[in-house]
């Protein structure tokens, strides 16, 4: 297999390398980067790497490269086959060994693949990181050698992870599972015989062309079928998951679709009288209700950038016990590791339902409501989505607006607030808007939805 030398420098995003496969990538861009990395290790001097990959129609083939292009650098490779992105994280923790590559596109369409990787301190490489990888790769300096393969099956030992931590009560909560067809489909069934739960699967088939719906469970529109089923059942709670596993959706007892900001309040409300660090993390582009919830329950509300390996990091640098962002991906330190894992953020929840009568929309009570959008994605370019976002910050400055440039813009008004970013996933810009009138939410929205339309182009 042969080195790619023109390889597709905007497949390297702000978390992950991702692209459409083949056109963006294919075997020998992983066989490349397999390549690149294991000559990165050895640089470093690591001399071991975790490897896995998910349910994805491409996954397999671009396993097998990226595996030969690792062994064509003398690296020895813990290989865990299928699994979910959450599975991997846990092996690499379990076996002691903080560098290796996931192979998944997440949530992204069923044609797209990718591969998140870390080369040290377990944590997802990020950034100026990724920059760096690819003009390493660019030059071509690599090291070869002969190495070999372990396989690793983790399951049990992630299972009782899972599981072992949680004090379920005698309430039997009855709940829908939804895998959407993802990589947490192989899992389902063992963990929940696992907990005192009465669950329903659907869509429990794995399969990566998946056949019933987009895999990203922060979009209402993708869990039709669940909420359905919630109120067929009589169900307590549904729960989704995306392509790899590490994110949670939520849907009430009536049918309501539960954004990941509300969930956080409810977790927050159960956890903030049992840690003694009362600092809890969200992005930007969770609601004031969140922020307004953690002050008035004696906590420190702290708004982070959005993207998964930078919100991961940062709660693990600030030793938080509770830490999530509004796409899904929740970080729970308190009792359990503190990656992003869908399964246990889903059964925290149930957990919580299990020790009360209440339903989930009853531990919502009392909260500040906002009119708000739901996060919303604006077709445009990798070549200049982020020109696009600097524009708007300058129309900001012109206006005197107060605004936090963290990640993308998020303007703060007295009674609203607009956010603003280029995706790091794809080549979108995505906007939330939300105000404490409908009439506000319209006004504010139309204002910065013009200088999205004005400058994309």
């Amino acid at each position: 297999m042969k080195i790619k030398e023109n390889i597709n420098k905007y497949i390297f995003r702000g978390y992950d390398i991702r692209g459409v496969v083949p056109t963006d990538i294919d075997v020998s861009t992983a066989y490349t980067i397999g390549v690149g990395f294991g000559s990165k290790l050895y640089e470093l001097g690591k001399e071991n790497c975790v490897v896995g990959h998910d349910n994805r129609i491409s996954s397999p083939d671009l396993h097998q490269a990226l595996l030969q292009g690792l062994l064509d650098t003398g690296v020895h490779v813990y290989d865990l086959g299928l699994c979910t992105t959450p599975m991997y994280y846990f092996a690499c923790l379990n076996l002691k060994i903080d560098s290796g590559i996931m192979i998944t596109a997440s949530h992204n369409p069923k044609d797209e693949n990718g591969f998140k990787f870390a080369f040290s301190d377990y944590q997802n490489a990020k950034g100026k990181e990724i920059e760096d990888f690819y003009n390493y790769i660019k030059k071509g300096n690599f090291h070869y050698g002969t190495g070999s393969i372990t396989k690793k099956d983790v399951k049990n030992e992630y299972l009782i992870a899972l599981t072992d931590n949680l004090s379920f009560g005698k309430r039997k909560v009855k709940v829908v599972l939804d895998p959407g067809n993802g990589t947490t489909s192989i899992l389902l069934d063992d963990v929940f015989k696992r907990v005192g739960v009465d669950y329903t699967i659907i869509n429990g088939k794995s399969d990566g062309t998946f056949p019933n719906h987009h895999p990203d469970p922060s979009i209402e529109s993708n869990l039709t079928e669940l909420k359905e089923m919630v109120k067929k059942t009589n169900s307590d709670v549904g729960l989704a998951f995306d392509g790899d596993g590490d994110r949670v959706g939520v849907i009430s007892s009536s049918g309501k679709f539960i954004p990941i900001d509300y969930y956080m309040i409810i977790i927050i409300r159960d956890i903030i009288n049992k840690v003694s660090n009362k600092t809890f993390l969200y992005d930007v582009k969770c609601s004031k209700s969140l922020e307004d919830e953690i002050v008035k329950l004696g906590g420190t509300p702290y708004c982070y950038r959005t993207g998964n390996s930078y919100t991961k990091a940062k709660v693990k640098e600030l030793d938080l016990a509770f830490g999530g962002e509004l796409s899904g991906h929740v970080y729970f330190r308190d009792k359990f590791l503190g990656f992003d894992s869908g399964i246990y953020a889903g059964l925290r929840l149930l957990e919580i339902l299990s020790n009360t009568n209440k339903s989930v929309e009853e531990l919502l009570s009392g909260i500040n409501r906002y009119y708000s959008t739901p996060e919303t994605k604006y077709k445009t370019t990798d070549e200049i989505k982020f020109s696009v976002v600097l524009k708007i910050e300058d129309y900001c400055k012109e206006k005197g607006y107060t605004y936090n440039n963290i990640d993308g813009v998020r303007v703060t008004f007295d009674d609203s607030w607009a956010s603003v970013r280029a995706s790091n996933t794809g080549p979108n810009l995505t906007a939330r808007f939300e105000a404490s009138s409908e009439e506000r939410l319209k006004e504010i929205k139309e204002e910065f939805e013009s200088l999205i339309f004005k400058y994309n182009n």
